[in-house]
């Protein structure tokens, strides 16, 4: 029988959600608060240049072609993808920058360059992070976490001793490498997870491996590409999109969400499926009797970064540059700690800066370069104009010194984004950018449940819920959902 079904959101979870749904035979609404689909990953154009709002690495390339794959498609047939090489460059000072070369012989003899030995040490490294991967997305990430019954079997509670769940990062990878700029490059991916390494389990060194061994990626025209792809699935497959309509509320009856409440007026529904900010459908859409947790619970919740960025369109060509870069030329630890234990603006931030236009010269005008800049932030600060203009004249500061260049003066379009745009846009629970925290007290059943323990047809999807934050695990979170859908209804 089929089911009518609203989600909430139409980033890429919600998306995924929406389609998967429909596909099995459900009349599916997608209801959006924004004028653009594509949650954080939005994209906007101003003075002939085209910006992606937020992601803009595109990485585990199996996890798009497996989503595409669900409905006949590949990834070519909506963005064509071109592998970076070098995958990016890292700023450990001025005139001290290493690139990191697609290629893994290049990348062990760059290690041995760095660190005699430690070729086979990345080698060695690689090998467990690739077989973490491989049981993490065959056995872990699309599971939905509503029973300890899902890990159970003796063949996964096997893998699970071999994935170094009770063992940090931060020690994990002194056993392979001791020079201090080794450290870095593979710690580095675990800044957005919403812990410093030494609280980061070292099950997510597969991330290393979704770095190196699988590649850093681009999809010409932008990562919005991807989100354009994913609507045309979702209208092949029947989905209704709504956007710029914000939801008022869940009206929830006898335990049951019947509709939704939005500025284009009333919805029905047998299923609502949340794909927004979690924090915000419980705490704002809810009556207080319907919500699974109370304000002390999200108290307690350790949140991934809130990033501060700026969008800047630059009149001349840029040199020195990658299309991603790491500027690590400062205290990586420091920062950390100002992220994750004593939240606070940073002292000596480092930050990260993307040149798409080196690679893609469709987002920004002849002679031009499209810059974007990004500075993760603990969530929850105080966000002022003031407090902006101060960190962009720093991180441009070390920008121009350490690529060797003047940048500020030819910088014809900026445009800056933190903490209140992610709460105005997003809803975004303390203004965070990224979810929650991957820490082991937040992963699989300790993530706030996929469904919702008093409203029998309301469900969660996102980077709030299982799997985690990022771009891929949003797109398998809408994917699980799904699935629990048809098997609550089928049964």
């Amino acid at each position: 029988m089929k089911k009518n079904i609203l989600v909430i959101g139409g980033g890429f979870a919600g998306l995924a959600a929406a389609s998967c749904l429909a596909k099995a035979g459900n009349r599916v609404t997608l209801i959006e608060k924004n004028k653009t689909l594509g949650g954080r990953a939005r994209a906007f154009s101003a003075e002939g240049f085209t910006f992606d709002m937020g992601p803009s690495w595109y990485w585990m390339p199996d996890v798009f072609e497996q989503y595409f794959g669900l409905f006949g498609h590949n990834p070519a047939d909506f963005y064509k993808l071109h592998r970076l090489d070098p995958s990016y460059r890292v700023y450990f000072g001025r005139e001290d920058a290493v690139d990191l070369p697609a290629s893994l012989p290049e990348l062990y003899a760059l290690f041995n360059q760095l660190e005699p030995g430690s070729g086979r040490g990345l080698e060695q490294f690689l090998q467990q992070a690739a077989y973490k991967y491989q049981v993490g997305m065959q056995q872990l990430v699309y599971k939905p976490g509503r029973s300890l019954q899902e890990f159970m079997s003796l063949q996964l509670l096997r893998d699970i001793m071999r994935l170094d769940v009770f063992n940090s990062l931060h020690s994990h990878a002194r056993r392979f490498f001791s020079h201090p700029q080794l450290l870095q490059i593979v710690e580095f991916p675990v800044l957005f997870l919403g812990a410093t390494p030494q609280n980061t389990p070292a099950l997510y060194s597969l991330m290393n491996w979704a770095d190196m061994g699988l590649g850093t990626w681009y999809p010409m025209g932008g990562m919005y590409k991807i989100v354009e792809g994913m609507e045309k699935v979702a209208r092949e497959q029947g989905v209704e999109i709504l956007t710029d309509c914000p939801v008022h509320e869940i009206v929830v009856e006898k335990g049951v969400a019947t509709r939704l409440s939005t500025a284009r007026g009333d919805f029905a529904a047998d299923v609502v499926v949340a794909g927004a900010d979690y924090h915000h459908v419980e705490q704002e859409l809810l009556e207080p009797r319907w919500r699974t947790y109370g304000p002390a619970y999200w108290k307690k919740r350790t949140m991934a970064p809130s990033s501060l960025l700026f969008y800047m369109g630059v009149n001349k060509r840029l040199k020195n540059l990658q299309h991603h870069n790491l500027f690590f030329d400062k205290d990586f630890g420091r920062h950390a700690r100002e992220i994750y234990e004593q939240p606070a603006w940073p002292s000596d931030p480092l930050f990260y800066a993307c040149v798409p236009s080196l690679t893609d010269a469709s987002v920004a005008p002849q002679g031009s370069e499209n810059l974007f800049l990004l500075v993760p932030v603990a969530p929850g600060l105080e966000d002022t104009p003031e407090i902006r203009e101060h960190y962009y004249e720093r991180i441009m500061d070390r920008l121009e010194d350490l690529s060797g260049q003047s940048v500020r003066e030819s910088v014809v379009y900026r445009r800056s984004y933190a903490h209140a745009d992610f709460v105005q846009d997003y809803n975004a629970f303390r203004g965070n950018a990224y979810g929650l925290a991957n820490t082991l007290r937040q992963t699989a059943l300790l993530k706030p449940g996929l469904k919702s323990k008093r409203v029998k047809n309301l469900y969660y999807t996102g980077q709030l819920t299982v799997p985690g934050p990022g771009v891929p695990p949003s797109l398998i979170s809408g994917q699980v959902v799904a699935s629990e859908i048809e098997k609550d209804f089928a049964s």
